[in-house]
């Protein structure tokens, strides 16, 4: 059995691969909860708790890309041929 912050971590991946947004939208996480196998698992988790797990690691994805944009250089070089100017 999976542990609930892993599958909290997987859902707010592809909610953001699916949406793009840094804010769960509530009917996507209820059809993720439901679909996702997460009631079947652990049938006494609160969805709403699921919900506020899911939006924490979404918060914490949409940060780490944020970095890793940021401290791309501005420099680099690419790796292709260069093009010939005519």
């Amino acid at each position: 059995m999976p542990k609930l912050s892993l599958y909290a971590e997987i859902a707010a991946v592809d909610y953001l691969q699916e949406t793009g947004q840094a804010d769960l939208d509530a009917r996507w996480i209820a059809g993720y909860f439901q679909d996702a196998g997460v009631l079947d698992e652990y049938p006494r988790q609160d969805l709403v708790a699921f919900a506020e797990m899911v939006q924490k690691a979404l918060d914490k994805e949409v940060e780490r890309i944020r970095n890793a944009a940021i401290f791309v250089p501005d420099n680099v070089i690419p790796l292709g041929k260069p093009r010939r100017r005519t």
